[in-house]
């Protein structure tokens, strides 16, 4: 077993042991393993071990990644963020838009999602925290941007994406992810159709499963380190 495919079955374990936890069937959470600054070898020893989802946030080293992952069944998450002239590449290139902040970048994305596609999954990503060098909409702007996506062609709106800043112990981890899960039920409340709730890393994804995440982003847990000088 390599290290990648042994650290990818020590976190699948983690999830498991986090729904358990939570009183929840495993297979209401999706592993979406980060493979930003890691090259095409380490995917797909990944792909290998099980993973089939994978997130990048740099847009134009995926498309580069895809090119030479095309002979596999992959899934590709786009969770960076989305500037006007990298629509294109999104829309072209993925399945899932995990960063959609504006209604601008939303539009820009319906108008170039080729037609032979299925329409692009779409998370709103939420700024929970209020940070100012933060992405993401605040609290109160996601249910007119939602309302707004769901009247483009192209897209299909799914649920909402965060990335809180870190805190430390359990108990504050999960009271942070649970912000983002009563915003998610005010949302559907108020009729969204929204099925999924992306949020947890691998410092934090047992909170987040306790809070209610559908969907972890694992990368530090999987392939390592990171080396970002590479970029």
């Amino acid at each position: 077993m390599t290290t990648i495919a042994a650290n990818l079955q020590t976190v699948q374990e983690r999830i498991a042991h986090a729904c358990t936890a939570a009183g929840r069937d495993v297979t209401e959470v999706t592993l979406l393993a980060v493979s930003k600054t890691f090259g095409p070898d380490a995917v797909r020893e990944a792909h290998a071990a099980g993973a089939r989802a994978f997130g990048e946030n740099y847009i134009q080293e995926a498309v580069e990644k895809q090119a030479l992952l095309a002979d596999l069944d992959l899934e590709w998450h786009c969770i960076g963020p989305i500037q006007s002239n990298k629509t294109r590449l999104v829309a072209t290139h993925f399945a899932w838009a995990q960063t959609v902040d504006r209604l601008k970048i939303a539009q820009r994305l319906a108008e170039q999602r080729p037609p032979e596609l299925p329409p692009l999954d779409v998370c709103i990503q939420v700024n929970l925290d209020g940070g100012a060098n933060k992405s993401g909409v605040a609290p109160g702007e996601a249910l007119p941007l939602g309302r707004a996506i769901l009247e483009l062609p192209r897209l299909r709106l799914r649920g909402l994406m965060s990335i809180p800043e870190p805190v430390e112990g359990f108990a504050a981890q999960v009271a942070v992810h649970a912000r983002a899960r009563g915003l998610f039920e005010e949302l559907r409340a108020a009729g969204l159709p929204l099925d999924t709730l992306s949020m947890g890393m691998t410092d934090d994804l047992e909170a987040a499963i306790h809070a209610g995440s559908t969907m972890v982003r694992v990368g530090t847990a999987i392939f390592g380190r990171r080396d970002y000088g590479r970029n």
